[in-house]
């Protein structure tokens, strides 16, 4: 029986998870519309052999309003180029590396979003991913003349039917349905195409899909959600999920419950891969590593921390920056994404000012140390089982991302607890899940 390795991928949207990362000495804030910047990110991830490169995505500009006064204009979060483009051009630049994108399904089509993805898994020879988001943010729903956002039920009612109008689309034609037989003058076999009839709450969709079956059967599926409601979508649908936990037990607990949902949904409880976030800032000293995590709490800017604030905690704005949170302020947590830090704030006894600087170093694990500190603390993770891999969010890039490809990943390969070689060339070999289909 082979060794169970981890999975390891990076995000690779904007400057890079520090809030204020563009401020970082070694950040060049012009490059975040240059496709480049991003082809150069994924080419040393692949060089890595890293299992996929993530772009995330908003349907709107998160720094919209003045609030607090004076906050607006600081962030550099309003500019981002849009995922599917950007893998598309990524795809062609590369050639084993994972290509996963976001794309929402409150506000598109199951049709368009089927057919996009299954051109990029034709364009990158296997490679693609669709990561589903069922967004909330009411700004984003006014960009699609929504009045009021999608309740939270009926966001998820509506990703569950979208999601399977996409897999039905994506098996509109079996592997065999093109001939492509001259003489004969056939191109394909009607009895092997597949119209899917779809009428349902949310959609009515007649297909077939006008794309061959793909080179994975069917793109993979990625899905972050910290709900009940997230997490029964991902157990019922994904390949990866996404997670946040910050303490090792609750990354347990949740992994696990994840699998159940799986198994209750009649596939195997190693069909999903469990993928949290890390932020690894790699230091060889421990002086370095104080001068580092002070130099991105330093660019942290508490105005403009203070407008993301208010959006995710209720009761922010009762306190002043040199205040002392108090226990109540867990409950005032609008997402369920934000409570692990709440809680991490109120029983280290931040201020405000001191979570302002959190909240821009990243909500995700921030892990530092020396290579082989991070090493163990990855491996020891892994082992315990509370994941099937990582998903790598520098602090800033290209510098926070290179640090741990160069310093951590051969440490990981040494151990024999990530690849050395790419095996497959498809982003499900990588992963290894099945599901493509027949």
């Amino acid at each position: 029986m082979s060794k169970r390795t981890m999975s390891i991928g990076a995000s690779i949207r904007g400057l890079g998870y520090n809030a204020s990362a563009w401020r970082h000495p070694d950040v060049d804030p012009t490059v975040q519309e240059s496709i480049s910047f991003y082809a150069d990110l994924a080419k040393k991830a692949e060089a890595a052999k890293l299992d996929f490169v993530f772009l995330a995505d908003n349907l709107a500009a998160t720094s919209i309003e003045d609030r607090p006064k004076g906050a607006l204009g600081r962030g550099h979060d309003n500019i981002t180029l849009e995922p599917l483009t950007a893998m598309a051009a990524i795809a062609v630049l590369t050639n084993r590396i994972g290509l996963v994108a976001t794309c929402s399904t409150s506000y598109q089509q199951p049709y368009h979003v089927a057919r996009q993805y299954a051109s990029l898994d034709h364009i990158s020879g296997g490679r693609a991913a669709w990561n589903v988001v069922p967004s909330y943010r009411q700004s984003e729903g006014a960009n699609f003349g929504l009045v009021e956002p999608l309740s939270h039920n009926e966001r998820y009612e509506r990703a569950e039917e979208f999601i399977t109008v996409v897999q039905g689309l994506w098996h509109s034609w079996e592997r065999d349905a093109f001939i492509y037989d001259k003489k004969s003058g056939v191109f394909f076999d009607p009895a092997k195409m597949r119209a899917l009839h779809h009428q349902g709450k949310f959609f009515q969709v007649e297909g077939p899909l006008t794309a061959t079956r793909s080179p994975q059967g069917r793109p993979a599926i990625f899905q972050a959600g910290e709900s009940s409601a997230g997490v029964d979508l991902g157990g019922k649908f994904a390949d990866a999920v996404y997670t946040v936990p910050l303490e090792k037990p609750a990354a347990i607990k949740q992994r696990q419950a994840i699998r159940e949902v799986a198994v209750r949904h009649g596939r195997s409880q190693d069909a999903v891969k469990i993928i949290p976030g890390v932020q690894p800032i790699v230091a060889a000293t421990k002086k370095q590593l104080d001068e580092k995590l002070e130099l991105l709490r330093s660019i942290a800017d508490p105005l403009k921390e203070m407008g993301r604030l208010i959006i995710q905690f209720k009761e922010i704005s009762k306190y002043d920056l040199d205040d002392v949170l108090a226990e109540s302020f867990v409950e005032s947590c609008v997402t369920s994404s934000a409570r692990p830090l709440a809680e991490k704030a109120v029983a280290s006894k931040w201020t405000v000012r001191r979570l302002c600087q959190e909240m821009a170093v990243g909500q995700q694990r921030i892990l530092a140390g020396t290579p082989e500190e991070i090493a163990a603390d990855l491996a020891e993770w892994f082992d315990s089982g509370a994941c099937d891999g990582f998903n790598v969010s520098p602090s800033h890039l290209p510098g926070g991302l290179s640090e741990f490809l160069d310093q951590v990943v051969p440490i990981l390969q040494d151990r024999g607890l990530f690849r050395a070689e790419y095996a497959g060339r498809t982003l499900r070999e990588h992963l290894g899940v099945a599901g493509g289909g027949p």
